[in-house]
């Protein structure tokens, strides 16, 4: 039985599917001004996994997760490069797509695009109008008007008295209520514009994702996700304006991951500490920074750190280690007592920790098998595989990812360098110089390379 701690009620609750069998998911994702960084891709690889378990547990998911292509950001952005934002945000798309590839994140079914849809966004805005739930302005905008919803607040837990108390902006004439806000812009110079029945103009960040969710999913879907800063106001205002519009209830669960901190502050561009997984990349290879993210429950804050990181390295380097001799079989059931308890922890929201401490204990057992090759060691083998490919993890062969070259250092040796340190190290041991062959081995060793001979050849990995 599923449990999903649901943003909006604040509790876990039994996930019970608007329609028995499949689920409709929605994600807001990225706003494609510049490359994606670690809280963009803890929000990736968190939906994936949550998408991934689903399907493992025999829902027919609908992914959908959008791309923002038109906002303030990114017209400043094209602004300062002298090029089209088209030119911008198509390359920024491609350059989150390759990230994403490289996170082991399966696409999601559906990656609707704001400029896509501006039929869709203007049909919402006119239902509000015409429902009274909005208003155009004196300046041509339109507004959203905030106390029209009497349920605004209950997902973010605000109250709207002390939201309007708490105001500091100078208060715009042109709107109502200072809490209200923008759903259409009304066309600047030299600004990108569409034809509305409001006049020329561009929509609002908030009115896009209802927009587009509405369209890809219905009216009323099952869950909507997003990283926590987008609680308040973004999703917020998002109900507001959906159920305003389509009278439906629009998302029954909202899940948020939690952030990523470096130094206890959150990781974001304007902070200007966060580190693009590019660059990250560099020196980690993908899997270590998808267990780094799974290492931690998806509601919990991130801490980012090398420490930490290379926890992550060592802990699935010895996961890879565990299967490098190991046998899997696609004729074997996974074992069914670590399923069960995997499968627990999984549908406990997602508790990859926990599943993760399954990993290791699968490995350790692993391990104690002293033949690789018998029906024991083949069991646990494919159990530990097989829970890999549902967490997204495990997924190269394990001795090129053990020996795969990472970091920017162009010092690191190569394979064919490494392997010609082994041939001499061979040789110099078949003429008993022994030395020559402990001279090789700690050389290597300095480099980061650790060796083990077996009865089938010396192997290597690095540490």
């Amino acid at each position: 039985m599923l449990k999903i701690y649901n943003s909006l009620s604040r509790q876990k609750e039994t996930f019970k599917p608007i329609e028995p069998g499949k689920v409709s998911m929605y994600v807001c994702g990225m706003t494609v001004y510049d490359l994606c960084h670690v809280g963009h891709a803890r929000v990736m690889v968190v939906f994936d996994m949550i998408a991934r378990h689903l399907r493992n547990i025999g829902f027919d998911v609908t992914y959908v997760r959008n791309i923002t292509d038109i906002d303030d950001k990114i017209i400043n952005r094209a602004n300062e490069n002298n090029e089209s934002i088209t030119e911008l945000t198509e390359r920024f798309i491609t350059a989150m797509n390759e990230d994403s590839n490289a996170l082991g994140v399966v696409p999601p079914d559906s990656e609707p695009k704001a400029t896509e849809h501006m039929d869709q966004i203007i049909d919402m805005i006119s239902a509000l109008i015409k429902k009274k739930h909005a208003y155009v302005g004196s300046n041509n905008d339109v507004y959203f008007d905030v106390s029209s919803f009497e349920n605004y607040g209950n997902l973010s837990g605000k109250n709207t008295e002390e939201l309007r108390a708490g105001e500091r902006v100078e208060v715009q004439n042109e709107k109502d209520d200072p809490l209200d806000f923008v759903l259409w812009k009304s066309a600047k110079p030299e600004e990108p514009s569409w034809p509305s029945p409001w006049g020329e103009g561009r929509p609002g960040w908030h009115i896009e994702c209802s927009a587009m969710s509405t369209h890809c999913l219905g009216n009323h879907f099952d869950i909507h996700g997003g990283g926590q800063d987008l609680q308040f106001p973004h999703h917020e205002n998002e109900i507001a304006q959906s159920v305003c519009s389509t009278g439906a209830e629009f998302a029954n669960v909202w899940i948020h991951n939690g952030f990523v901190r470096v130094d206890e502050e959150k990781m974001s561009k304007s902070l200007g500490n966060f580190f693009t997984v590019r660059e990250v990349l560099k020196d980690y290879q993908p899997e270590v920074i998808r267990f780094f993210i799974l290492s931690s429950h998806y509601r919990s804050p991130l801490n980012y750190s090398i420490d930490n990181l290379e926890e992550a390295k060592s802990a699935l380097t010895g996961l890879y280690t565990a299967l490098r001799d190991a046998h899997v079989s696609n004729d074997i059931e996974p074992k069914k007592d670590y399923v069960d308890q995997f499968n627990s922890f999984m549908n406990d929201d997602f508790n990859t920790p926990k599943t993760i401490s399954v990993l290791h204990e699968l490995a350790k057992e692993l391990n104690r098998c002293s033949d690789k090759s018998s029906k024991e060691a083949i069991e646990y083998a494919t159990t530990l595989k097989y829970f890999g490919s549902v967490l997204g993890l495990l997924q190269d062969e394990p001795q090129a990812f053990l020996q795969a070259k990472t970091g920017s250092d162009d010092n690191e040796l190569d394979e064919v360098a490494v392997q010609k340190f082994i041939d001499e190290r061979s040789e110099a041991k078949a003429a008993k110089d022994y030395a020559k062959a402990d001279e090789i081995r700690d050389h290597l060793v300095s480099l980061g390379i650790s060796l083990e001979d077996t009865p089938q050849g010396t192997i290597w990995r690095r540490n």
